[in-house]
């Protein structure tokens, strides 16, 4: 299963399973249409957070199943857009045909906002993914548009699923998983970026190790305990006037969901280094 046999045999099985709901529907309503809007997302959100993870799991485990994933990885992103664009036909469904449920029950202007910039971006990566559109940008446009895209593409996910394990009181089990799962694909590249890090360093300092260990302690230990500092670490950030209008407009604002994994990068950057090196006095006598 490589390639394009690898993209419609995952991505037929799914169309297919999204047709399910609309088969008969004179009688779907709105909840209904709004709980495959979900449903889509749980499909899609997997690739992503693979996708995301894919080049960092080659460096830290180099094997043939990495091979595998890096080969196939434009192809397991195009499954994420197919798993997307049945979400994109959902929500147009649902603000076109249950206007007043849609407006009255789910939108949110933030929401909107985060969701219309991920699909611009999707759709951008989607076309430079292939011949046709690559010629329309020059490499470094193209690595910005990707590179861009497949971080702000898991960010969103990441951060609604992040925000329901920290808010509500009741998450489901489905919510910790996709959680745990953005977490770990986030944290491989970080490990990945320590590693490459770490075989230019030729002296590290005791300092460094320490300081570097406890924010990657400290950063992990944030991740898993967000339900009991979300509300006062949100009220401290949003506290000033122009956070609290900022968190309206700027997507993620004030970037809670993503405050443990940038403790740990910290952490990673200050473990991996160079420490300096130290003199003897003797020696620049000598010189």
């Amino acid at each position: 299963m490589n390639k394009w046999y690898l993209f419609f045999g995952v991505s037929v099985p799914i169309s297919l399973i999204m047709l399910i709901p609309l088969s008969n529907f004179d009688s779907v309503t709105g909840v209904e249409i709004s709980n495959m809007i979900s449903f889509s997302v749980r499909w899609a959100v997997p690739f992503i957070h693979l996708v995301i993870a894919i080049s960092s799991l080659q460096i830290i485990f180099p094997g043939a199943l990495t091979r595998w994933l890096m080969l196939n990885r434009k192809y397991i992103g195009l499954i994420f857009a197919v798993a997307m664009a049945w979400q994109g036909l959902f929500i147009f469904i649902m603000s076109y045909y249950f206007h007043d449920y849609y407006f009255s029950e789910v939108y949110y202007f933030r929401d909107e906002i985060e969701g219309s910039i991920g699909y611009i971006f999707l759709v951008a990566m989607v076309l430079t993914s292939f011949d046709f559109g690559k010629k329309f940008v020059d490499s470094k446009q193209w690595r910005i548009i990707h590179k861009a895209g497949i971080y702000f593409l898991w960010a969103y996910p990441f951060s609604v699923y992040w925000w329901a394990i920290s808010y509500y009181e009741t998450p489901l089990m489905i919510d910790y998983f996709f959680y745990w799962l953005g977490f770990f694909a986030f944290l491989a590249r970080i490990i990945a970026w320590g590693i490459v890090r770490n075989r230019k360093v030729s002296r590290k300092t005791r300092l460094n190790a320490l300081l570097g260990s406890i924010l990657i302690v400290s950063g992990l230990s944030l991740s898993a305990l967000s339900l009991y500092w979300q509300n006062s670490i949100t009220e401290s950030l949003t506290a000033l006037e122009w956070s609290s209008i900022l968190e309206l407009w700027l997507p993620f604002w004030p970037f809670e969901p993503f405050l443990s994994l940038m403790i740990i990068a910290v952490g990673t950057m200050i473990l991996t280094k160079e420490g300096v090196r130290r003199i003897d006095p003797d020696i620049i006598e000598q010189r």
